[in-house]
């Protein structure tokens, strides 16, 4: 576990072509696998097209009333929910009253060789948390702890816009590394990294040729 008391940053990109889809490590049970979800890019923002017109965008409350930065949605036999109720994953998407989408078979796929990649064999998520961020947005430091099943690693797929991901410790005040994640890359964390704290500095105005001024993330989880 990564226990540097500064901020530091590691910039994981350059002009070699031979480190594409390395696994990269990060911290003790945690890697990024550059570039791994590139040659699938186009196939799995067609398939987030297609689920969104099925549960469309949302912003999300704290459970204090304070409006998230980022738009969700989700599909899987799990959706993650942040209201006034508090964070929770429901079977239903309240706004269309009626379950979540699928995980597309090629999510899963996905999500599974990735997690292996990274040596976490079996893995079976059943939640999948769709995250759009526009010019701006930010997810601040948290952990991933609404789950039951810390046993399963976090699959988490970046698309379009570049972002600076921020992965820390098991507590908030152990400042993080900052690692730049650009389009296809998949970051796979688990182990003793599974309660992480991490997060999204706020997105720099850009324009993708596959997403336009946005960035989406996949994050697969095992929650039950």
């Amino acid at each position: 576990m990564q226990n540097k008391s500064d901020t530091q940053t590691l910039d994981l990109f350059d002009d070699s072509s031979d480190e594409d889809q390395k696994a990269i490590p990060l911290a003790e049970g945690a890697v990024v696998l550059r570039r791994y979800a590139l040659d699938f890019a186009e196939n799995i923002m067609d398939e987030i097209h297609t689920i969104l017109d099925q549960a469309p965008l949302k912003k999300m409350y704290t459970p204090s009333g304070l409006p998230m930065s980022v738009l969700s949605s989700s599909c899987g036999q799990y959706g993650w929910l942040s209201d006034q109720q508090g964070y929770r994953y429901t079977h239903h998407d309240p706004q269309q009253s009626k379950p979540w989408p699928d995980i597309p078979k090629s999510f899963m796929q996905l999500a599974q060789n990735a997690a292996a990649q990274a040596g976490y064999q079996n893995f079976i998520p059943d939640s999948c948390l769709i995250n759009c961020y526009r010019t701006g947005a930010k997810l601040s430091l948290h952990q991933d702890k609404d789950e039951r099943d810390f046993s399963q690693p976090i699959v988490s797929v970046s698309l379009g816009l570049s972002a600076i991901f921020l992965f820390g410790g098991l507590e908030r005040h152990i400042r993080p590394l900052r690692y730049r994640l650009e389009h296809g890359d998949v970051v796979v964390w688990g182990g003793a990294t599974r309660l992480a704290f991490h997060g999204i500095e706020p997105i720099v105005a850009g324009q993708h040729p596959l997403t336009g001024d946005v960035r989406f993330n996949l994050t697969f989880r095992k929650v039950f």
